[in-house]
Protein backbone atom coordinates (compact mmCIF):
# COMPACT_ATOMS: atom_id res chain seq x y z
CA UNK A 1 0.00 0.00 0.00
CA UNK A 2 1.11 3.56 -0.76
CA UNK A 3 0.11 5.10 2.55
CA UNK A 4 1.84 8.48 3.07
CA UNK A 5 3.85 8.07 -0.14
CA UNK A 6 3.21 11.43 -1.70
CA UNK A 7 4.09 12.58 -5.20
CA UNK A 8 3.86 11.00 -8.62
CA UNK A 9 6.57 8.82 -10.12
CA UNK A 10 5.69 9.78 -13.72
CA UNK A 11 7.25 6.53 -15.01
CA UNK A 12 10.75 7.91 -14.44
CA UNK A 13 13.72 7.25 -12.21
CA UNK A 14 14.35 9.64 -9.33
CA UNK A 15 17.15 11.50 -11.15
CA UNK A 16 15.12 11.79 -14.38
CA UNK A 17 12.10 13.00 -12.44
CA UNK A 18 14.16 15.63 -10.61
CA UNK A 19 15.68 16.88 -13.88
CA UNK A 20 12.21 17.06 -15.45
CA UNK A 21 10.84 19.12 -12.55
CA UNK A 22 13.82 21.49 -12.71
CA UNK A 23 13.40 21.99 -16.46
CA UNK A 24 9.64 22.58 -16.22
CA UNK A 25 10.06 25.03 -13.33
CA UNK A 26 12.75 26.92 -15.27
CA UNK A 27 10.47 27.11 -18.32
CA UNK A 28 7.59 28.32 -16.14
CA UNK A 29 9.63 31.17 -14.65
CA UNK A 30 11.04 32.09 -18.06
CA UNK A 31 7.74 32.11 -20.00
CA UNK A 32 5.29 32.52 -17.07
CA UNK A 33 2.95 29.98 -18.74
CA UNK A 34 3.60 26.44 -20.04
CA UNK A 35 1.49 23.58 -21.38
CA UNK A 36 2.22 20.02 -20.27
CA UNK A 37 0.34 16.95 -19.09
CA UNK A 38 -1.93 17.32 -16.09
CA UNK A 39 0.16 15.05 -13.85
CA UNK A 40 3.40 16.87 -14.70
CA UNK A 41 1.72 20.25 -14.16
CA UNK A 42 0.51 19.25 -10.70
CA UNK A 43 3.97 18.01 -9.72
CA UNK A 44 5.73 21.05 -11.16
CA UNK A 45 3.37 23.31 -9.22
CA UNK A 46 4.74 21.91 -5.93
CA UNK A 47 8.36 22.61 -6.96
CA UNK A 48 7.63 26.06 -8.41
CA UNK A 49 5.69 27.28 -5.38
CA UNK A 50 8.48 26.17 -3.04
CA UNK A 51 11.02 28.07 -5.16
CA UNK A 52 8.86 31.22 -5.15
CA UNK A 53 8.61 31.01 -1.35
CA UNK A 54 12.42 30.86 -1.15
CA UNK A 55 12.64 33.84 -3.50
CA UNK A 56 10.26 35.86 -1.29
CA UNK A 57 12.76 35.52 1.57
CA UNK A 58 15.40 37.14 -0.61
CA UNK A 59 18.49 36.24 1.45
CA UNK A 60 21.70 34.62 0.21
CA UNK A 61 20.85 31.18 1.53
CA UNK A 62 17.50 31.22 -0.28
CA UNK A 63 19.23 32.34 -3.49
CA UNK A 64 21.61 29.37 -3.23
CA UNK A 65 18.75 26.95 -2.57
CA UNK A 66 16.94 28.23 -5.68
CA UNK A 67 20.14 28.17 -7.77
CA UNK A 68 20.49 24.49 -6.90
CA UNK A 69 17.36 23.75 -8.94
CA UNK A 70 17.26 26.64 -11.44
CA UNK A 71 20.58 26.40 -13.30
CA UNK A 72 20.16 29.57 -15.39
CA UNK A 73 21.44 32.68 -13.56
CA UNK A 74 19.20 35.04 -15.55
CA UNK A 75 16.08 33.08 -14.55
CA UNK A 76 17.18 33.13 -10.89
CA UNK A 77 17.61 36.91 -11.13
CA UNK A 78 14.17 37.26 -12.74
CA UNK A 79 12.62 35.09 -10.01
CA UNK A 80 14.11 37.15 -7.17
CA UNK A 81 13.83 40.62 -8.72
CA UNK A 82 10.59 40.41 -10.71
CA UNK A 83 8.41 37.42 -9.81
CA UNK A 84 8.84 37.27 -6.01
CA UNK A 85 7.70 40.90 -5.45
CA UNK A 86 4.40 40.09 -7.20
CA UNK A 87 3.55 37.77 -4.31
CA UNK A 88 4.94 39.77 -1.38
CA UNK A 89 1.55 39.84 0.38
CA UNK A 90 0.21 36.53 -0.94
CA UNK A 91 0.57 33.52 1.40
CA UNK A 92 0.88 30.75 -1.21
CA UNK A 93 -1.10 29.79 -4.29
CA UNK A 94 1.27 31.42 -6.76
CA UNK A 95 0.42 29.13 -9.68
CA UNK A 96 -2.72 27.93 -11.43
CA UNK A 97 -3.40 24.66 -13.29
CA UNK A 98 -6.04 24.81 -16.05
CA UNK A 99 -7.10 21.67 -17.90
CA UNK A 100 -7.09 22.28 -21.64
CA UNK A 101 -7.56 19.30 -23.97
CA UNK A 102 -6.91 15.64 -24.71
CA UNK A 103 -3.64 15.29 -26.61
CA UNK A 104 -3.90 13.86 -30.12
CA UNK A 105 -2.22 10.49 -30.42
CA UNK A 106 -2.56 9.13 -26.90
CA UNK A 107 -5.44 11.23 -25.49
CA UNK A 108 -3.25 12.34 -22.58
CA UNK A 109 -4.93 15.00 -20.47
CA UNK A 110 -3.15 18.32 -21.08
CA UNK A 111 -3.07 21.36 -18.81
CA UNK A 112 -1.66 24.87 -18.69
CA UNK A 113 0.46 25.79 -15.69
CA UNK A 114 0.75 29.55 -15.23
CA UNK A 115 1.81 32.10 -12.66
CA UNK A 116 -1.13 33.88 -11.03
CA UNK A 117 -1.15 37.61 -11.78
CA UNK A 118 -3.19 40.48 -10.41
CA UNK A 119 -5.53 42.53 -12.58
CA UNK A 120 -3.01 45.40 -12.67
CA UNK A 121 -0.26 43.07 -13.91
CA UNK A 122 -2.53 41.66 -16.60
CA UNK A 123 -3.49 45.11 -17.85
CA UNK A 124 0.17 46.20 -17.84
CA UNK A 125 1.12 43.08 -19.83
CA UNK A 126 -1.69 43.75 -22.30
CA UNK A 127 -0.53 47.36 -22.74
CA UNK A 128 3.04 46.22 -23.26
CA UNK A 129 1.93 43.69 -25.92
CA UNK A 130 -0.17 46.32 -27.70
CA UNK A 131 2.70 48.83 -27.65
CA UNK A 132 5.09 46.20 -29.01
CA UNK A 133 2.61 45.35 -31.80
CA UNK A 134 2.22 49.04 -32.72
CA UNK A 135 5.99 49.54 -32.76
CA UNK A 136 6.42 46.47 -34.93
CA UNK A 137 3.73 47.67 -37.35
CA UNK A 138 5.32 51.14 -37.60
CA UNK A 139 8.73 49.59 -38.28
CA UNK A 140 7.20 47.39 -40.98
CA UNK A 141 5.53 50.39 -42.65
CA UNK A 142 8.76 52.41 -42.50
CA UNK A 143 10.69 49.53 -44.02
CA UNK A 144 8.16 49.19 -46.85
CA UNK A 145 8.27 52.95 -47.53
CA UNK A 146 12.06 52.90 -47.57
CA UNK A 147 12.11 49.94 -49.98
CA UNK A 148 9.65 51.75 -52.27
CA UNK A 149 11.77 54.91 -52.19
CA UNK A 150 14.95 52.96 -53.00
CA UNK A 151 13.18 51.19 -55.85
CA UNK A 152 12.10 54.52 -57.37
CA UNK A 153 15.60 55.99 -57.10
CA UNK A 154 17.31 52.92 -58.61
CA UNK A 155 15.14 52.56 -61.72
CA UNK A 156 17.19 54.87 -64.08
CA UNK A 157 20.46 53.25 -62.96
CA UNK A 158 19.02 49.78 -63.52
CA UNK A 159 17.99 50.70 -67.07
CA UNK A 160 21.54 51.87 -67.89
CA UNK A 161 22.96 48.65 -66.47
CA UNK A 162 20.52 46.59 -68.51
CA UNK A 163 21.58 48.34 -71.74
CA UNK A 164 25.27 47.92 -70.93
CA UNK A 165 24.61 44.33 -69.88
CA UNK A 166 23.06 43.53 -73.26
CA UNK A 167 26.19 44.73 -75.06
CA UNK A 168 28.41 42.73 -72.76
CA UNK A 169 26.21 39.65 -73.12
CA UNK A 170 26.31 39.84 -76.93
CA UNK A 171 30.14 40.08 -76.86
CA UNK A 172 30.35 37.09 -74.54
CA UNK A 173 27.99 35.10 -76.75
CA UNK A 174 30.13 35.86 -79.86
CA UNK A 175 33.34 34.80 -78.11
CA UNK A 176 31.72 31.58 -76.90
CA UNK A 177 30.44 30.88 -80.39
CA UNK A 178 33.89 31.39 -81.95
CA UNK A 179 35.47 29.09 -79.34
CA UNK A 180 32.90 26.44 -80.12
CA UNK A 181 33.66 26.66 -83.85
CA UNK A 182 37.39 26.32 -83.20
CA UNK A 183 36.75 23.17 -81.17
CA UNK A 184 34.63 21.76 -83.98
CA UNK A 185 37.39 22.54 -86.48
CA UNK A 186 39.95 20.70 -84.38
CA UNK A 187 37.64 17.74 -84.02
CA UNK A 188 37.35 17.39 -87.81
CA UNK A 189 41.07 17.80 -88.48
CA UNK A 190 41.07 21.47 -89.45
CA UNK A 191 42.81 24.31 -87.67
CA UNK A 192 46.26 24.73 -86.22
CA UNK A 193 46.92 21.19 -85.06
CA UNK A 194 44.65 19.38 -87.47
CA UNK A 195 45.75 17.42 -90.51
CA UNK A 196 47.97 20.11 -92.04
Amino acid sequence: MRHLREGRKLSRTASHRRALMRNLATALFERERIETTLAKAKETRRVAERLITYAKRGDLHSRRLVARDIQDAEIVKKLFDTIAPWYATRPGGYTRVLRTRARLGDAGEMAVLELVKSAEQKSADRRAREDAAKTKEKAKEAKAAKAEKEKDSKEPEDREKEVKGKHVDSREAKSKESRGLKRLGRAFGKGKRGGE
